[in-house]
């Protein structure tokens, strides 16, 4: 079976506004969220709490981004839904299992507030990253037109008001690709996930969340030079971004973005 639940369900609620002096029924639909088990070679590694949609980008983004594999050394995917929740099997080829072997083990499921739930070394969860290529120098109008389509391109989100979206942008602003979880790390595991499958990249990734560090980490590694995120980034997430060479946005509204690191990739 590979029918994957459903990401909302609609539930009754009273809806009470204060100022109108109104108490009314209303239906409302809700995200929801499900067990995801990521295995490799039919061995489970981790269990992620998700949006149960795009679990194939979710696994692969999960695997590029824990450096796992590469993109090469993925075989296959499969996917399978389980009376518990869904199943998605990462089959590696041969030359994957040393990098496999070095993997950060996990212990507990990931929340889909948390990227790091069950490492089970402090030396596993701030690891170093490599630096960036320079360039390519984007125009600044771009990020603000690019975080305006993605807006309009969040569809469970405006749904639901309970979703992060991750995009990919070209150095104009234009989304090429979008994706969207009910945890902002998910979102963003999807984003690279689904970058790699279909064979794209760009320059400008945007997060609809607050920055912290594993954001910048899997934005690194992906290697999307320039992460522009709505809210502000955590200090250890500015410290990986001037590590890795990464441009990093945040605070991003309608009327400007601050640049905390990397903007010789900006144009005025």
């Amino acid at each position: 079976m590979s029918l994957l639940p459903p990401t909302t369900e609609v539930r009754s609620g009273r809806q009470r506004l204060h100022a109108a002096g109104t108490d009314q029924a209303i239906d409302r639909a809700l995200a929801d969220e499900a067990p995801v088990g990521i295995l490799y070679d039919g061995r489970p590694h981790a269990v992620l709490m998700a949006t149960p949609a795009d679990v194939e980008d979710l696994a692969v983004g999960f695997t590029l981004s824990e450096r796992i594999a590469t993109f090469d050394q993925i075989a296959g995917v499969s996917v399978e839904v389980v009376a518990e929740g869904v199943q998605v099997d990462v089959r590696l080829t041969a030359g994957a299992r040393a990098s496999k072997a070095r993997a950060r083990a996990r212990t507990m499921e990931g929340r889909s507030s948390c990227g790091l739930c069950g490492v089970q070394r402090l030396a596993a969860a701030v690891r170093p990253l490599e630096a960036l290529a320079d360039g390519p120098t984007i125009p600044g109008r771009a990020i603000a037109a690019a975080f305006e389509s993605l807006e309009g391109r969040q569809a469970l989100g405006r749904l639901t008001r309970a979703a992060h979206a991750a995009a990919l942008a070209t150095v104009d602003g234009t989304l090429i690709l979008v994706r969207e979880d009910v945890g902002r790390h998910n979102a963003l595991d999807k984003l690279v996930g689904a970058a790699a499958r279909a064979g794209v990249t760009g320059p400008l990734c945007l997060v609809t969340s607050r920055c912290s560090y594993e954001m910048v980490e899997k934005a690194a590694v992906a290697g999307f030079p320039i992460l522009a995120a709505i809210s502000a980034p955590t200090a250890l997430a500015l410290r990986k971004a001037e590590e890795s060479n990464l441009t990093l946005i945040a605070l991003a509204r309608a009327d400007g973005f601050t640049v905390f690191s990397g903007g010789e990739r900006i144009a005025s």
